[in-house]
């Protein structure tokens, strides 16, 4: 283990944590209007093929995250409309989206491409550097220009939920939807409108969590691709403590578990690869054993709202 190889592994923890920090946030906005959407694993599943296919069929890594944040939000409505509109139980439509998302993506990807074995590839976003034509020669200018717009977006969108959050009029309202939305209606706050709000955000921010998956960080699209990280942005949005700057350092934690496993598969030590793959999920685990639900969430995460109830 030298420096070049703590230096790379430093790098990729940023990639890494990229994808995480968009599912983690859609997560944050999904809770803090009260909502537990334990679908993102679907969610980013299918944003990851549909990023994938436009970006294919356009040429543009651009385009197909945009498709993505779309794909996203569509079936994400099916989750809205079923907890928000009919009050139903939002963990039993979180699994089940879990479970139609991923088969809808395989079924589109096998009508679409064939069961042959033909490896279909696409062209990678640019990096910053590759567009400035800059040849980054160290550390630090390989970690500030050595990255795709995604990752520059993905900390800008940390910064302002932290600000819109804790510093907005329109933050705090929102903020209140999830802790007691009877009290925010009595305020005039339409709670119905925000929770359609906050899963049109949940969708996008988790559809472009998938999306940068195939258009940014792997050239192809297989099943399984997301590897659980819908459920890892989860646990991220628990150790972050509901804040935005707690699930950025929670993503960077488990973008680096992901990156060294990656990095000690190469390196082998004579052990199964599987052995190494499981530090991201351990890790998981063992920080949520550890830190618990001592904090809890937004008082009215995953309870319905019944406008007529007082």
């Amino acid at each position: 283990m030298d420096m070049t190889f703590v230096t790379n592994l430093l790098l990729a923890s940023v990639r890494m944590a990229t994808p995480l920090i968009f599912v983690s946030l859609a997560e944050l906005y999904s809770q803090r209007a009260g909502l537990t959407n334990i679908g993102l694993e679907g969610l980013a599943t299918i944003g990851s093929l549909v990023g994938f296919m436009v970006s294919l069929l356009t040429g543009s890594p651009l385009l197909g995250v945009l498709a993505g944040m779309l794909a996203g939000i569509i079936v994400n409505m099916i989750f809205a409309y079923a907890t928000i509109s009919l009050c139903a139980e939002q963990i039993v439509y979180g699994m089940a989206i879990n479970i139609f998302a991923p088969a809808l993506a395989a079924f589109i990807y096998r009508v679409y491409f064939g069961s042959g074995s033909d490896l279909v590839q696409v062209k990678l976003m640019s990096t910053l550097a590759n567009t400035l034509g800059i040849t980054p020669n160290n550390f630090f200018t390989k970690l500030l220009l050595d990255q795709t717009v995604m990752v520059y977006f993905a900390y800008a969108l940390v910064v302002f939920t932290a600000i819109y959050f804790n510093r907005t009029k329109s933050g705090l309202n929102y903020k209140a939807v999830g802790e007691y939305p009877k009290a925010a209606a009595t305020l005039g706050i339409d709670v119905i409108k925000t929770k359609y709000l906050a899963s049109v955000i949940c969708g996008a921010l988790a559809g472009m969590g998938g999306a940068y998956i195939t258009t940014c960080y792997t050239t192809t699209y297989v099943d399984g691709n997301i590897a659980g990280r819908g459920f890892i942005a989860l646990a991220a949005v628990i150790f972050g403590r509901w804040s935005a700057g707690g699930v950025l350092l929670a993503c960077l934690f488990f973008g680096f578990c992901d990156a060294l496993q990656i990095r000690l598969q190469v390196a082998s030590f004579g052990l199964p690869y599987q052995f190494f793959q499981m530090i991201p999920y351990v890790a998981t685990v063992v920080v949520l054993a550890l830190i618990g639900m001592k904090k809890a969430g937004p008082k009215s995460c995953g309870k319905p709202y019944r406008k007529e109830e007082r």
